[in-house]
């Protein structure tokens, strides 16, 4: 590019930026003789959580965003579960054991009962699973548990749910068969695909059992009332087997797409801690006047644009490749985001203990100049130029970060003479499009549910289905991934699960965009929230303090 309009471009992102900042008006924060905020007089027994966006469900078998998991793990316990730094401890197991071949695990499970009184028992977890392998449950998450003997086999029609790998020895007894050795079990055995959901009540009311007044729960709290895009009220679950450590009452999630809205609410004491808030204009303000509760951590996700490979011109791989080239990641994350994400030239994020990362998308290293060149070249070569301009909807979060991102993507590939129109959609019609491949090229993100390559890697295998949001299919890549379940060496596994990346990244199978982190409003009073790699602070490790007002 020339030096002009490199000039013209930074013009624009700096305004874009600051124009999100000031038009907050956060002269207000301004804090002379006073904090600036009505920290909240509530109960110390109630905490407010802003809770990024509407759930679509609080069914773990039918959910597919953290959302949704950040209210469903308060409700439920797994057999692992996170403790308050997000890491594995058992909870609705005691131990479990693996056989000499690693390939059955027995697990012992704790005794404990449902919120309704009925003990939680192996046939819940026998039943459970049976349920999210079951085609007629449609669960958009069932690849994850694919690791279970006949599971895909099960979610593809091909056997009956019952012949799945799982059963109960006895009532407090439950035994799983996998496929294959498993170095990450603790991080699944916590996965909420994994919760058990109860036998007695989801037979009798069908999808209906979600329902406040009908969810029943083995976790720390009970759901009590839902109220759409109003917000979703738990209580305390007395049941629950370490009721005496919960300190609240009370919670209330309040959806919060809107981050200048929940800075508001944070600023008058209407919300205790907000997940994903502020937004990325916001920070850089943000980080002078409130350092302390504003959280910033890097953690294990990466945001990245699926293409529709179903759809024409985007079955192409020049057409993808140009895509990908054409957006200058440094700029994005240096002067347009400026909240510490890196660019993302792997599709694994960074946080992967062990992993080598040797595959990189191969034009990493280009100048952007010759690497707009090339993308026209390339697009040139499928058709497409001034005459004929590649033009496309990107379907993306309503966000203010989102828009502002959109705006950058759309004025980078503009260079390339490729003309894209934004179209904002709410997170639940995003998600569900995505999951019926209506899109041409959109926005989607994911936070690791277990730190393994693996995770990231098999979204994009074939049989992935609903999570394989663009349909990208490569025979040679699935076979990659599923090779090295069955690798024993440690760095043998990774090597190949990184010549599997560099397939995908070669295919642009995916347009990688940034590593992430976390952007967290915590208020003073919030006791015990400890930033972490993967986001989970689950409220039954926090307490409030309402007589601290401190700056």
């Amino acid at each position: 590019m020339t030096g002009q309009d490199e000039k013209g471009w930074n013009r624009r992102w700096t305004l874009g930026g600051g124009a999100a900042a000031l038009g907050l008006g956060y002269l207000a924060f301004r804090r002379p003789g006073g904090n600036g905020f009505n920290w909240s007089k509530a109960s110390p027994r109630i905490l407010q959580r802003g809770n990024s966006a509407e759930p679509a469900t609080l069914d773990p078998h039918k959910s597919a965003s953290s959302w949704e998991d950040w209210i469903m793990g308060d409700l439920m316990v797994g057999l692992m579960h996170h403790d308050a730094a997000g890491n594995p401890i058992p909870c609705a197991c005691e131990s479990y054991s693996a056989s000499a071949d690693g390939l059955t695990f027995t697990i012992k499970l704790r005794e404990h009962d449902w919120s309704d009184g009925m003990p939680v028992t192996a046939d819940d977890y026998v039943f459970s699973l049976r349920r999210i392998g079951d085609p007629k449950t449609a669960s958009q998450y069932v690849s994850i548990l694919y690791f279970i003997k006949n599971m895909q086999e099960a979610a593809e029609g091909k056997v009956k749910p019952e012949e799945i790998g799982a059963r109960a020895i006895d009532p407090r007894t439950l035994e799983i068969q996998v496929l294959y050795q498993m170095p990450y079990i603790d991080q699944l055995l916590m996965h909420a695909t994994m919760y058990a959901v109860p036998r007695h009540v989801v037979e009798k009311y069908g999808d209906a059992w979600t329902n406040p007044g009908n969810y029943v729960s083995n976790g720390p709290f009970v759901l009590k009332e839902w109220v759409p895009n109003g917000h979703v009220r738990v209580v305390k679950n007395p049941r629950f087997y370490a009721a005496d450590t919960v300190h609240f009452d009370e919670i209330y999630y309040f959806p919060t797409e809107d981050s200048a809205s929940a800075l508001k609410r944070f600023r008058a004491g209407e919300l205790d801690l907000a997940n994903r808030c502020p937004s990325y204009g916001e920070v850089p303000v943000l980080r002078k006047v409130i350092p302390r509760e504003l959280r910033i951590t890097p953690i294990v996700s990466n945001y990245w644009l699926p293409v529709n490979h179903l759809r024409k011109p985007f079955d192409d791989v020049r057409v993808r490749q140009a895509l990908a080239m054409a957006i200058d990641r440094e700029t994005l994350v240096n002067k347009v985001l400026r909240i510490g994400q890196t660019p993302a030239y792997t599709y694994v994020p960074t946080g992967m203990p062990d992993y080598p990362y040797t595959a990189y998308a191969r034009f990493r290293d280009m100048p952007m100049p010759a690497r707009v060149e090339k993308a026209k070249a390339l697009l040139a070569e499928a058709g497409y130029g001034p005459g004929n301009p590649l033009s496309f909807d990107l379907t993306m979060y309503n966000s203010v970060e989102w828009r502002l991102i959109a705006i950058t993507l759309q004025a980078m590939w503009h260079e390339a003479g490729i003309a894209m129109k934004p179209a904002a959609v709410d997170s639940q019609i995003l998600y569900d499009m995505l999951r019926k491949k209506d899109f041409d090229v959109a926005t989607a993100g994911w936070i690791a549910d277990y730190r393994d390559p693996r995770n990231y890697l098999s979204l994009f295998m074939t049989s992935s289905t609903d999570l394989n949001y663009g349909s990208y299919s490569n025979p040679r890549y699935d076979q990659l991934v599923a090779n090295s379940d069955f690798i024993h060496d440690a760095v043998e596994r990774q090597k190949t699960m990184a010549e599997a990346e560099q397939i995908l990244l070669d295919d642009a199978g995916v347009i990688t965009l940034i590593n992430d982190t976390t952007r967290d409003l915590v208020s003073p009073q919030v006791q015990n929230w400890i930033s972490n790699p993967t986001n989970f602070n689950r409220s039954r490790w926090l307490s409030i303090d309402r007589n601290d007002v401190s700056v």
